[in-house]
């Protein structure tokens, strides 16, 4: 379940890849928005890789680290991700600080936007940022979701966005 894009190589994260990930997931950058800050230990990254494997075993997604075409160095990581009660997971990505700025976050979730559309037959993608997140609502917008509501979870300003698969006949 490679998918690649004009400068990305996206791959399903495997078991070898746990310090890539970690190391995501410890960047102060990383954490701020898409960890409420708290710093997760090796264990609990390996919890999510292993329940990645097993969404991509069973459900045909997880997480998959974005690679620029040239290079074999992640610079974070995109895919569908369940966080509350759902019926269907969210968007996710991350960036180290490093790779922003340069468009490879809406890049990178174009793809999994059309793999959902597409692969997976979803109707709808869902995606969620903290409300100070200023970055990812913008790449929501450059994404064409559209703002759905704000709501406090778990003591955070949250927002909601939206976009829905458009039917062939609207082409």
């Amino acid at each position: 379940m490679i998918l690649k894009t004009q400068r990305l190589v996206l791959t399903p994260i495997l078991e070898n890849d746990l310090s890539t990930l970690h190391k995501i997931f410890t960047d102060a950058y990383v954490r701020r928005y898409l960890c409420d800050g708290e710093v997760l230990s090796v264990q609990q990254v390996e919890e999510m890789l292993n329940q990645s494997s097993k969404h991509f075993a069973e459900e045909r997604f997880g997480l998959w680290l974005i690679k620029l075409k040239d290079k074999s160095k992640a610079i974070g990581f995109v895919g569908l991700w369940y966080f509350f009660d759902e019926d269907q997971p969210q968007l996710i990505y991350a960036l180290l600080p490093q790779a922003l700025k340069q468009g490879y976050a809406t890049e990178a979730a174009t793809k999994i936007l059309n793999y959902c559309f597409e692969e997976l037959g979803y109707d709808y993608v869902v995606a969620s940022c903290d409300q100070p997140n200023l970055e990812s609502q913008k790449v929501a917008a450059r994404l064409g979701m559209r703002k759905l509501e704000e709501k406090m979870v778990n003591g955070n300003s949250t927002v909601f966005f939206r976009i829905d698969k458009v039917s062939d006949e609207a082409h």
